[in-house]
């Protein structure tokens, strides 16, 4: 798949997710207008949030989406490490926000019950119908580029997924068995899932930012590739380093040095397209060397 792609998808991730918060927010101002509940309110403050995220995800998508520049040579890939470790600690923040939320309700006695609850779970399904679609679509983006922005945006949807049920839940509790702390527990259960998932995203946003090697399994892949590639006698300091879903990849081989530069040239840039072609993410500059050569003295460098 192509980088144009790529940007096509992760833009349409985005845009839907913008699409999609926004519906949320306003069906679920209607239904907190119609039932009064707490527990809509929360999810539509979650709504809220959700689309200042994404409109700020998708800002950072169609910036890293930009070419190269006389600034950024390397292009502005790294907006999107900067936009995930944003929103990751959003998220760690929501995640307590929620939590905190919930034990003080689960130690309330005077919360106000609910009305008319049957429109408040009509939309509650209706938005974690939307949502879950929304989350299909994203992991199917996620699997094909690798946006760390796509991936920490749906790891905030499928937390809020948990809130909804526990609102359906505590409607249903309310309407049948006068029971309105159900929805707190369930709080409590998404707060820990999105803790965790927040961490890992932050983290591996972190490590992006700070220049680290790409999946183990990848460079491996790129090893075999130039192992077995045909006119490569040997290769050496292979490096990888990731920039959003861009990675970096810088590669030394070792020619028959009694070829032209036209034959070493041709198996360079072959071996450059096999790379690109197992992995498009790849940004791939290969170094020729001779076999056998030896290091110059005069070079620092090892």
């Amino acid at each position: 798949m192509s980088l144009s792609q790529n940007t096509r998808l992760n833009l349409s991730a985005g845009l839907l997710s913008v699409a999609v918060a926004l519906v949320l927010t306003l069906a679920k101002l209607w239904a907190l207008a119609q039932t009064g509940s707490l527990a809509v309110a929360a999810t539509l403050a979650d709504s809220a949030l959700d689309l200042m995220v994404s409109l700020a995800g998708l800002t950072a998508i169609a910036y890293a989406a930009k070419p190269a520049d006389d600034d950024h040579n390397f292009g502005h890939t790294s907006a999107e490490d900067l936009a995930a470790l944003g929103q990751s600690l959003f998220i760690l923040v929501s995640a307590g926000v929620i939590a905190v939320a919930a034990v003080l309700r689960l130690l309330d006695d005077t919360v106000t019950m609910p009305e008319r609850e049957g429109l408040g779970i009509a939309v509650l399904i209706f938005s974690i119908v939307v949502t879950f679609g929304l989350v299909v679509w994203q992991r199917h983006v996620v699997r094909s580029t690798g946006n760390k922005v796509v991936q920490a945006d749906s790891l905030h949807y499928i937390g809020d997924l948990i809130p909804n049920v526990g609102a359906i839940l505590a409607l249903w509790a309310s309407a049948a068995l006068g029971i309105h702390q159900i929805d707190s527990v369930v709080a409590l259960a998404a707060a820990a899932f999105l803790a965790f998932g927040a961490w890992r995203i932050g983290k591996a946003a972190w490590d992006a930012l700070m220049d680290r090697q790409a999946d183990p399994e990848m460079i491996e892949g790129i090893a075999a590739i130039a192992r077995d590639f045909e006119g490569v006698q040997g290769f050496h300091d292979l490096k990888t380093r990731v920039a959003g879903s861009k990675v970096f990849v810088n590669l030394h081989i070792e020619l028959d040095g009694t070829q032209t530069l036209d034959a070493a040239h041709a198996i360079g840039a072959a071996l450059r397209r096999a790379i690109v072609a197992a992995y498009p993410q790849a940004d791939v500059l290969i170094h020729k060397d001779p076999v056998g050569v030896q290091p110059h003295p005069d070079d620092p460098r090892p």
